[in-house]
C-alpha cells in the first residue's frame, strides 16, 4: 500500500499539517495551482506576550497567479518576522536548539519566491526536528491533467497512491465515488485529539505555527501530535481480553 497526501505548500504551518506528513509514504507539495489570497499560503499565527499574532510574508496584491509563481516584494520581511519569533520565544524551554537554523532561514539567506520558503521550512522541519521519513515530491513533476478532483485523481494515479489522505475540510467537496473507481482507498485526517503541552501566554491555542510547539517541547513535540496516538494504539493491542467465565 502507498499512502499519498496532496496539500498547498504553507507558510510555517500548524502541527496538523505535520501530521499529515507523517502518516503517508509520499507528500507531494500542490503548488500549481491558483494562490488564494488571506489564506495559510503565506502567513501563519504565533503566540506572543499581547495574544495571537499574524506573521505574513508580502507578496502583493496579484490573485491571478499559481502558488509556484508567487514572489516575494519586501526585502525587510524576514528580519521583521525573526525579531518577533525572537521576541516571543526566546525564554522558552527549547529556543536555543532551533535558534541557529531560524536565523539562517530569517537572517542568513534571501528569499525570492513563496513557494521555495514554504517547502524549505516544511522538508527541513519534518525531517531534521521531527524525525519524518516521508518522501517529498512537487505537483509539477506530474504534469496532472484534468480540474478539481479528476486533477487530484490523475495526479494520484501517476503517483502510484494505493491510498489517499485529505485534510477533514475536503469531505464538503470530494466525490468519493470516483476514487472507489479509481481503487485509492480515501480518508480524513481527524485532528480533534491533540494533548495540550505546556505553552505560555494562555489560554491555550492549538491553531499556531509548527515554531510554538518545537520551541517549547522540542524533542519531544512528536509526542504531543502523533506520539500519543502511536502509545494509545500499543496499548489497545497490548490488552489481552479474556472471554467471560461461563455460569
Amino acid at each position: 500500500m502507498k499512502k499519498v497526501a496532496i496539500i498547498q505548500s504553507n507558510y510555517i504551518p500548524w502541527k496538523g499539517y505535520f501530521d499529515i506528513i507523517h502518516d503517508v509514504d509520499l507528500f507531494i507539495f500542490l503548488d500549481d495551482v491558483q494562490y488564494t489570497v488571506r489564506d495559510w499560503r503565506n502567513r501563519n499565527k504565533i503566540k506572543t506576550p499581547q495574544g495571537l499574532r499574524w506573521l505574513s510574508v508580502p507578496v502583493g496584491a496579484d490573485r491571478d497567479r499559481l502558488i509556484h509563481q508567487v514572489e516575494i516584494v519586501d526585502d525587510g520581511w524576514a528580519k521583521k518576522h525573526w525579531e518577533t519569533i525572537k521576541y516571543s520565544y526566546s525564554k522558552t524551554p527549547h529556543f536555543k536548539k532551533y535558534r541557529e537554523f531560524f536565523e539562517y532561514v530569517y537572517l542568513d539567506s534571501a528569499w525570492t519566491n513563496l513557494s521555495e520558503l514554504n517547502q524549505f521550512l516544511i522538508k527541513r522541519i519534518s525531517q531534521e526536528f521531527l524525525g519524518i521519513e516521508t518522501e517529498f515530491r512537487d505537483s509539477r513533476e506530474f504534469a496532472a491533467q484534468g480540474e478539481k478532483t479528476d486533477r487530484l485523481l490523475d495526479l494520484l494515479v501517476k503517483a502510484g497512491a494505493t491510498s489517499y489522505l485529505s485534510g477533514p475540510s475536503a469531505k464538503s467537496y470530494i466525490d468519493d465515488s470516483k476514487f472507489r473507481a479509481d481503487g485509492i482507498e480515501l480518508a480524513y485526517k481527524d485532528y480533534s485529539h491533540y494533548r495540550e503541552y505546556p505553552q505560555p501566554f494562555p489560554p491555550f491555542e492549538h491553531a499556531v505555527s509548527i515554531l510554538d510547539l518545537l520551541f517549547n517541547c522540542g524533542p519531544d513535540a512528536p509526542n504531543y501530535v502523533w506520539g500519543s496516538r502511536n502509545q494509545e494504539q500499543q496499548l489497545e493491542t497490548s490488552i489481552v481480553y479474556e472471554p467471560a467465565s461461563a455460569t
